[in-house]
């Protein structure tokens, strides 16, 4: 028999693949791009975070069972597209962070979704390159 957090983890990955797919393609959402660890293709992730100045902070809601988290630990360049354009970095796993004082500082309507769904959080944090 599956545990909750397990049946949670499956329930919201299903959703968030078809709901990927709608928000990829909205202009204006900030996404992640990771290389894949086993394809090398580029992956593209819808996220929630913030710029502070030269770094984009985000927290993942699945740590390090997320796709892209395991991607960024493979290789950690990536791109991410905020308001409309791109921009280089390189991506910084936090375990050591408070994810959930960090969830405070960022956009209220994701920071409310990650907190909600949830399991196991990681800050991450995207130095931008000049």
């Amino acid at each position: 028999m599956l545990r909750h957090s397990e049946r949670k983890y499956r329930a919201v990955t299903a959703v968030q693949r078809h709901l990927n797919r709608l928000t990829r393609s909205l202009p204006t959402h900030t996404l992640l791009e990771t290389t894949g660890r086993t394809s090398g293709l580029p992956r593209r992730t819808p996220i929630g975070g913030s710029r502070v100045g030269d770094s984009f902070w985000l927290v993942s809601e699945f740590g390090e069972r997320s796709q892209y988290i395991r991607n960024i630990k493979a290789n950690p360049r990536v791109r991410v597209r905020i308001r409309g354009r791109w921009h280089d970095g390189t991506a910084h796993l936090l375990p050591d962070d408070d994810a959930v004082a960090r969830l405070r500082s960022l956009p209220r309507m994701n920071s409310a979704a990650v907190r909600m769904v949830g399991a196991a959080l990681l800050t991450v944090r995207v130095d931008l390159d000049g």
